[in-house]
């Protein structure tokens, strides 16, 4: 009798030490170890990198994941960098047009200010002091909603039959605006692909699929230094 009573407590003894060790390591699966935290934490603290801009960079007459700021994630992503990239771009945009909306895009955290704008303003033949002005704007507000913000302006340039000052003049605008903000330049985000034929789209303005691969290869050879 005494036999099986003890032989009992033993086998009860048994299912409890069992029962804990179920519940030990159902806890664990339930809380993060430190790998998971390692992984966890970054994901927590991405920043955002804001492309501002015209149809280039919205990717007009593309599928969204072919414009060169989509491209510009996925080189991110495979290199598992912390950042977000927000496509800003709108066809037709120019700088003043740009001004009156940079407010609303900066109610977002911003790291990393990347401004596309003026192409249209230079298509337009509209006043280089202005479009100058209208930047010089679009950064002052940047700046001081983000102080730390690096910042990034992307050169454009105008075709020859805008007159050859009126070219001059605006290509200026983008190094000179980069030197009084010490901000990074992308001498001209065109490079390589402006005036190709078979990169560009029958209206001869928008880059293709194939042409906004290499944008953003323009873009990421200044961005990158700044990740």
């Amino acid at each position: 009798m005494l036999r099986k009573r003890l032989m009992g407590l033993f086998v009860l003894s048994l299912m409890l030490l069992s029962c804990g060790n179920q519940q030990s390591k159902s806890n664990t699966g339930k809380t993060l170890d430190s790998a998971d935290q390692k992984t966890a934490v970054p994901s927590a603290k991405k920043k955002n990198i804001l492309f501002f801009g015209t149809s280039l960079t919205a990717g007009y007459g593309l599928d969204p994941t072919e414009a060169y700021p989509a491209l510009i994630q996925n080189r991110i992503d495979s290199l598992k960098m912390p950042y977000n990239v927000i496509n800003g771009g709108l066809s037709g945009e120019t700088s003043a047009g740009g001004k009156g909306r940079i407010d609303w895009l900066l109610k977002q955290p911003v790291d990393i200010f990347v401004l596309e704008l003026g192409a249209n303003d230079g298509l337009r033949g509209l006043p280089v002091a202005q479009t100058i002005k209208n930047l010089q704007d679009i950064i002052d507000r940047v700046k001081a909603k983000y102080p730390d913000a690096k910042m990034v302006i992307a050169g454009m340039q105008v075709p020859p039959n805008m007159g050859a000052k009126y070219a001059a003049d605006f290509k200026n605008i983008f190094p000179d605006l980069a030197k009084k903000n010490q901000m990074a330049l992308i001498p001209f985000l065109l490079d390589k692909v402006g005036g190709v034929p078979k990169l560009n789209q029958a209206d001869g303005i928008h880059p293709t699929a194939e042409g906004d691969k290499i944008l953003a290869e323009n873009v990421w050879v200044v961005l990158k230094g700044l990740l």
